[in-house]
């Protein structure tokens, strides 16, 4: 299975539109060669770099099997089912690092699960949405870039 975004390349900075910085908006992502018998997706962002530990920017889940991307600013539509992030609230929450802090790598992850729906709560975290995932999973991709401040 593969992920990539047309705004950024694996490895690469995350342009500021996607971030605190800028718009705040989520980036374009495109997968394929999804596993047979996938029943849905999860997408997930975090931040491992965080000082405090790993910080959970996005998740978002029951993607449909059948979908292959996300337009640029998607989170932002409402249509789809998304987790609570570290920023306490329901959606996507762009890189924003402290300053001065170097570089942090922010890992897009799409889980191929077995299942077509998570039973979660609607006010799931980030976590509890990837802790019920790993249950279901049948394959992961990753994408990396990096953003500074």
């Amino acid at each position: 299975m593969k992920l990539v975004s047309s705004a950024f390349a694996d490895g690469a900075a995350i342009p500021r539109r996607f971030t605190c910085d800028g718009e705040n908006l989520s980036p374009p992502l495109q997968w394929s060669d999804a596993p047979g018998g996938t029943g849905s997706f999860v997408l997930l962002c975090e931040d491992p770099d965080a000082p405090g530990g790993t910080w959970h920017h996005w998740a978002v889940y029951n993607i449909a099997a059948s979908l292959s991307q996300f337009a640029e600013g998607a989170a932002q539509h409402g249509r789809l089912k998304q987790a609570v992030n570290d920023f306490r609230k329901s959606g996507y929450g762009g890189p924003c690092p402290p300053p001065g802090g170097g570089p942090h790598h922010y890992q897009f992850r799409l889980l191929a699960l077995v299942t077509a729906r998570l039973r979660v709560d609607a006010d799931a975290s980030c976590r509890d949405v990837e802790r019920e995932a790993r249950g279901h999973l049948l394959a992961e991709a990753v994408l990396v870039g990096w953003y500074e401040r």
